[in-house]
């Protein structure tokens, strides 16, 4: 069986490296590929998205921002019920496929919108004329039907491809297999950072010169590639099956607890319910109460014959418990990356910002506005090669970390540099602010002004910067702390921390262009940046994710040591099976 698993995986390792430009993995490869066309698809259409709500639908810039903070939003908190789909239902590779499907279905809706002029209201430039129509119910019902099936897809994709991909190379006999593994996820950073590079530069550079039709066009080519891919590898592939619904286990595990809020958590390991397998003797002291769950307080009455809990809704196994507390656990320190990701998905403001900038990098070409996020996603992947490589080595003789520094110290270096990125920000639009007063623009947003769009780049880099530390520390954090049955659901508290900070990004924006436009006031966040301060609407981002910071220590010390879970003791360790075996191993950084 491992040997007919080797030998497939090395069979679709070179046959796909055509396809996925050399991208080197086993099998794992189609699926690389179907979440790297499915991130181009997608996040092809952030940067200039907030220009065809403008332009084609005319909405006000500060609507079209929440809009779209919104919209992802969604995606992101639609990856938990993937993630529980996958986990519990469906399992990965149905959920994915689904995805895929909706993720072409929306592309191509949202690819007539472009085509079909009756989908959209009558060309008006809103900058420039107050008249505008407005779009009517059935085209906003369109537009945003093709951002849910997207949302949709990006749900059931995104949480399940990385934790499908390791599926396909897991195998506890090869001796290498935690290098493997390690591979694996350098290499799923470096196909989704191709991805946005790709998605940033080449799909936005059509946008801006062949138009609409073709840019959304060639975004469900790519879909109608991804799902093909997937599909091809298909009767290859090493389809796990899902476990029992892991929410309905949470569930019992509280219901339980409450029916024995009476009992005292006993020291005696013979009075705690293990499921066939286990290899916990005692659950750990922390969040105690939960512990009563998994106590048997009659044998008779409690357990079957065979040792199985007679009712599940009154003893849970101890695995189930820890499982509820690692996830428990960890919330609190999920919830301090929201606002550096809120800092990083109002980018859609410094694309406005670059539009009204000299963007020539040589007299004949000139760097999209929506292409300058290609700056973060450089810095990202620029630094995890140097650190991976470089920095790792230095840090272990000093800090003795086979990573080099801790998960939560990158966190919390990630947090700081947010705050930096946010300040840089401020001071550049201040800058160009006043250049555009300068020059007589502040009733002609749309001319570019005399100063190069390369001063945002230091902006769009530290973001970057704070999010390898911040965001790949956050992952390898939930991996090391999650039992491997939970693997899909760890990549999606990532995306709920996303999903929520882009909401907040959305409501936060809504109250802030509110509440500076009162008493007849120009907007911090008005369409006309020459009139608006979006300077200091970047002054409060700093001070948030300086507060931020302060909750992310009180956090930390709340949580104590952080123990990679596959390295507990064997009397502490989460249960094991077949399907559910040893803990998934994080990314090496």
């Amino acid at each position: 069986m491992h040997v007919r698993k080797f030998y497939t995986g090395s069979f679709i390792y070179n046959l796909i490296i055509i396809n996925s430009i050399i991208i080197n993995l086993s099998n794992t490869t189609n699926v690389s590929v179907n979440e790297s066309f499915e991130k181009v698809a997608s996040y092809g259409l952030l940067p200039n998205m907030i220009f065809y709500l403008m332009n084609g639908y005319h909405v006000e810039a500060a609507n079209g921002a929440s809009m779209l903070s919104i919209w992802s939003s969604i995606s992101n908190f639609l990856a938990i019920v993937g993630a529980f789909l996958a986990d519990s239902y469906m399992g990965r590779f149905w959920v994915i496929l689904l995805g895929s499907f909706s993720s072409l279905l929306g592309t191509t809706t949202l690819w007539s919108t472009a085509m079909i002029p009756q989908l959209k209201p009558a060309p008006c430039n809103q900058l420039v004329s107050s008249n505008c129509s407005s779009a009517t119910p059935a085209q906003f019902a369109i537009l945003l039907s093709s951002f849910a099936l997207i949302s949709i897809g990006a749900g059931c994709v995104r949480p399940c491809s990385i934790a499908f991909g390791a599926d396909q190379l897991d195998n506890k006999d090869n001796p290498k297999n935690k290098r493997v593994l390690e591979t694996f996820f350098n290499w799923y950073y470096a196909s989704t950072s191709v991805s946005g590079m790709l998605a940033f530069t080449i799909i936005v550079y059509i946008q801006d010169h062949l138009g609409w039709k073709i840019g959304f066009g060639v975004r469900a080519i790519l879909m109608v590639l991804s799902t093909l891919m997937f599909l091809f590898g298909s009767h290859l592939y090493i389809k796990v099956q899902p476990d029992k619904s892991l929410f309905t286990s949470f569930i019992q595990v509280i219901v339980a607890s409450l029916r024995k809020i009476s009992l005292y958590p006993s020291s005696n390991t013979v009075n705690y319910y293990h499921a066939k397998d286990s290899n916990y003797v005692t659950p750990t002291d922390n969040l105690r109460f939960l512990n009563k769950a998994c106590m048997i307080e009659n044998p008779e009455e409690d357990l079957n014959p065979d040792g199985t809990a007679s009712n599940p809704w009154k003893l849970c196994s101890i695995g189930q418990v820890e499982s509820l507390k690692a996830l428990l656990r960890i919330t609190p320190m999920c919830s301090t990356g929201i606002i550096i990701l809120l800092s990083l998905n109002q980018q859609t403001f410094a694309t406005l910002q670059a539009k009204t900038m000299d963007r020539h990098i040589s007299p004949s070409f000139q760097i999209p506005a929506g292409s300058f996020t290609v700056f973060t996603i450089i810095t990202v992947t620029l630094w995890i090669a140097i650190y991976d490589r470089a920095v790792v080595p230095i840090l272990v003789k000093f800090t003795g970390h086979p990573r080099g520094l801790s998960p939560k110290m990158r966190m919390g270096i990630g947090l700081l540099l947010s705050a930096v990125s946010m300040a840089a920000a401020a001071v550049v639009e201040n800058k160009r602010r006043k250049f555009a007063i300068d020059q007589g623009l502040v009733d002609e947003p749309q001319k570019v002004m005399d100063m190069s769009a390369m001063w945002l780049i230091p902006q769009f880099s530290l973001i970057g910067l704070a999010e390898a530390f911040n965001a790949i520390g956050q992952i390898e954090f939930y991996y090391s702390q999650l039992p491997k049955s939970m693997s899909s659901m760890a990549m999606a508290i990532f995306t709920l921390g996303m999903a929520v900070a882009n909401l907040l990004g959305g409501l936060l924006v809504k109250i802030v262009d509110r509440v500076t436009r009162k008493h007849g006031k120009e907007s911090w966040l008005s369409s006309n940046l020459n009139k608006g301060h979006l300077d200091y609407f970047y002054w409060l981002l700093m001070a948030m994710c300086l507060v931020n910071f302060g909750y992310f220590l009180v956090c930390c010390w709340a949580y104590g040591p952080s123990v990679d879970v596959a390295e507990m003791p064997t009397d502490k360790m989460p249960e094991r099976n077949e399907d559910t075996s040893g803990i998934r191993e994080p990314p090496t950084v």
